[in-house]
């Protein structure tokens, strides 16, 4: 594989990603500042968290087939593929349901594969096991020599590759706010920030297992705990890639106030929880508060 299809910086993502205030009495009557972290901006294929957690693990697989795992929906499976399309490396992707297999590709499994992503569909009990030993050498067995990325990006080298926008907040904000699905993001970003600032983690999953994976996270990439965080996990409305009437009205109305298209499974989630705790006094007055716009509807 030729290095410079290993130079990611000919992608020119945007770095650092824009910080943008906005003007919203809901926070503003409390006392609370409201600033968007367009991580959304940094590149069009690869927006937001993906771009940060997948660049250290491409520069890792330099060159190689790089296998991973999403569901249905993956926006990790549709950042990878595209990465793979950009820079010309193989790319597998392990789809959660083997009833998919059979049917005609959705609009997301059919980016994937349109960017030369083979999709490999396995039942959901495999699924489930995906980090055995047993089924990742059946795994590559079938399709040999391989990197091995987790769900979601989600590993040590994603972690440190998220300290970043730590650091491009520090001296900026009080406390900086994401949505989370498998903790990579967060696990980075309380690394990254400075002392006196925090980082809070917005599940958009059931379960209350984030708590454990950002500790197990940020003990692989750091060697123990890093940075400031905590999680709220009342805000997940239902579990992933569900929503509600409420939820949708809610991010509706925040497009019309502020011209920013929302997207739904994790960015109206986050939006939705920091204006609740702004109504509770969660941020006491003169508080800045960052929300982390990870991705585009």
């Amino acid at each position: 594989m030729p290095s410079e299809a290993l130079d990611l910086s000919r992608l020119q993502p945007v770095l650092p990603s824009p910080l943008q205030p906005v003007e919203d009495l809901r926070f503003a009557r409390h006392g609370v500042r409201l600033l968007l972290k367009r991580d959304d901006l940094i590149h069009p294929d690869l927006p937001g968290n993906k771009w940060r957690k997948l660049s250290p693990n491409l520069r890792a697989a330099a060159g190689r087939t790089v296998l991973t795992f999403g569901g249905a929906y993956s926006n990790h499976l549709r950042a990878t593929a595209a990465a793979g399309r950009l820079l010309g490396f193989p790319t597998i992707g392990v789809v959660r349901g083997d009833e998919l297999a059979g049917r005609p590709l959705n609009p997301s499994l059919a980016r994937c594969a349109a960017d030369g992503m083979t999709l490999h569909f396995v039942d959901r009990t495999t699924y489930r096991a995906k980090a055995d030993p047993e089924v990742l050498a059946g795994l590559l067995s079938a399709f040999g020599e391989c990197c091995v990325i987790p769900e979601g990006g989600s590993n040590a080298l994603a972690a440190q590759g998220c300290t970043e926008l730590g650091r491009e907040l520090h001296g900026r904000v009080d406390v900086v706010a994401v949505a989370c699905g498998t903790g990579g993001t967060l696990a980075g970003l309380a690394a990254g920030l400075a002392p006196g600032q925090r980082a809070l983690g917005v599940p958009v999953l059931r379960g209350g297992f984030l708590g454990d994976a950002v500790r197990e996270l940020q003990q692989e990439a750091f060697g123990g705990p890093a940075g400031s965080w905590s999680l709220d996990e009342r805000f997940h409305f239902g579990g992933y890639a569900r929503a509600t009437p409420q939820l949708h009205a809610f991010a509706d109305d925040f497009e019309q106030r502020h011209g920013l298209p929302v997207e739904r499974l994790y960015v109206a989630k986050l939006l939705y929880a920091l204006t609740a705790l702004a109504e509770e006094g969660a941020f006491p007055p003169g508080t800045t508060v960052a929300a982390v716009v990870t991705g585009r509807p």
